[in-house]
């Protein structure tokens, strides 16, 4: 099936809620989210409405959150990137060093795994980040649960590498959250031309 990977838009956050309450019932959910299907649920319309609109294409850049459409209508898949600056609100973790995004939010249904999706999400989100203007964007990073084995190795194989940060799992601190990354390739100078 052919599916657009685009930025979702303020209007449609029935079904940013519709993704997530989904995501949320994942059986990887526990180490996949930092939230509950129960919470998700306890929330009234009007916060499904901000984090569409904070998502949205025509939002103020610091959030953006794609989606893979099916030529129905119906959404297989989604990823969110936050934006992250060292003089910005503590996001995840401790205050950014440099600018960098943060990949949240990774969810691809259980029938639309093995096309390719989560490697076109993940691309979106990517190039998004490092297509932010001044200050540039640095890095892109995301935290996987250390019982995430799956998660982490497609991490791996996109391109992301182990930083060597943990951050303790907030309602579980015997658990640990491993932070991955990929660092804005070097832009080569042009030799000058004679």
């Amino acid at each position: 099936m052919d599916y657009v990977i685009r930025p979702v838009r303020a209007e449609e956050w029935p079904l940013v809620k519709d993704i997530r309450l989904a995501a949320l019932q994942d059986p990887v959910a526990p180490v996949a989210f930092l939230e509950t299907y129960e919470q998700g649920m306890a929330q009234p319309d009007s916060f499904w409405q901000g984090r569409a609109a904070g998502g949205a294409e025509d939002s103020d850049g610091e959030k953006r959150q794609f989606v893979a459409e099916a030529p129905d209508g119906s959404w297989a898949g989604t990823i969110s990137v936050l934006v992250e600056r060292p003089d910005g609100d503590l996001r995840f973790g401790e205050p950014a060093k440099v600018d960098q995004a943060h990949v949240v939010g990774v969810f691809v249904r259980p029938e639309a795994r093995g096309a390719g999706l989560a490697e076109q999400l993940f691309q979106a989100g990517v190039d998004w980040a490092w297509s932010l203007g001044e200050p540039r964007i640095r890095r892109v990073r995301l935290y996987v649960h250390e019982n995430n084995p799956r998660a982490a190795a497609f991490y791996r194989r996109f391109g992301f590498t182990p930083t060597g940060e943990t951050l303790s799992v907030p309602d579980d601190p015997n658990a640990l959250e491993l932070e991955y990354e990929i660092v804005r390739p070097a832009v080569m100078p042009t030799a000058p031309t004679s």
